[in-house]
């Protein structure tokens, strides 16, 4: 089903981190509806931060997920990649790629790492409604989602942030996302004053952090929930204790060896090994 489809029930569709085509097929098996591309996330990935990505290295990214899985991928596109004219290869590619939805902010092309601590460099209004009216001529299929992003509740003040994101969705946007919500009050007002379709982003440890529930979230108009950066935090605190532990003698004590014997059958099982295998008994391998 496709996600715009998705967005149209009562409780809010939720996407969690996806980097790379395991974590896509973790996020399969877990029974998540969608999978979010997070640019932040990526960034640290690659020890470059986000501000340093390109357009055509998180399309591959999105062609690598989608060849396993038909999830649909929401791309964080940053600020697009440039200003109007330059969404048209923005979104033409974004769809190219296979995703089902792209998020555009109202920050400064080209990005700064200052993002990262909290100092904003956001684009005037009007450039951005423009920027989101160029990307909503250039889509080609009608379920490609354009979600408008604006950084103002922390960068400016919630007035200037709901007066955004009011501009944003008559130039087209299909979702709002005022980013950096932080409260039930905040959210709550958001809800109240724009309507839905929403989108909220969680804090590391996803909704556990705002104290509402998705029921909640829904009842406000907000349509997709998504978590940018828990898995990543979580797998970098695993990866930093497994490095510790090698480097104390090359050799991990905290485990039996029958444990990671069951954590390499689980990850064959995560990839779907033997769909694979049976091809090859059927072909190859037949006797």
């Amino acid at each position: 089903m496709s996600l715009k489809r998705l967005i149209q029930g009562p409780r809010p569709v939720t996407a969690p981190l996806v980097l790379n085509p395991l974590m896509a097929k973790m996020v399969e098996a877990a029974g998540f509806p969608a999978g979010y591309l997070g640019g932040g996330a990526t960034g640290y990935l690659k020890v470059a931060l986000e501000a340093n990505l390109n357009l055509t290295e998180m399309c591959q990214a999105g062609l690598d997920i989608r060849a396993v899985t038909s999830l649909p991928l929401i791309l964080d596109g940053a600020c697009g990649y440039g200003d109007p004219m330059h969404m048209h290869r923005t979104i033409g590619m974004s769809e190219a790629a296979g995703f089902a939805a792209i998020e555009i902010e109202d920050q400064l092309v080209p990005k700064r790492a200052h993002h990262h601590v909290g100092i904003e460099h956001m684009i005037p209004m009007e450039l951005m409604t423009a920027k989101i009216a160029e990307a909503v001529a250039a889509r080609r299929h009608p379920d490609f989602l354009i979600i408008g992003r604006t950084n103002a509740v922390r960068a400016s003040t919630m007035d200037d942030a709901l007066r955004r994101g009011e501009a944003y969705r008559k130039a087209g946007a299909d979702l709002l996302l005022l980013s950096m919500a932080r409260t039930p009050e905040q959210v709550r007002l958001i809800g109240e004053r724009l309507g839905g379709p929403l989108m909220y982003l969680t804090t590391r440890g996803g909704l556990a952090t705002l104290g509402m529930t998705l029921d909640d979230l829904g009842g406000l108009g907000y349509r997709l929930v998504a978590d940018p950066s828990t898995p990543l935090a979580a797998a970098f605190a695993s990866w930093k204790r497994v490095y510790a532990d090698l480097a104390d003698g090359f050799g991990i004590r905290s485990r039996d060896t029958t444990d990671w014997h069951a954590i390499e059958k689980d990850m064959l099982a995560a990839i779907d090994i033997d769909k694979l295998l049976a091809v090859e008994r059927a072909t190859v391998e037949k006797r």
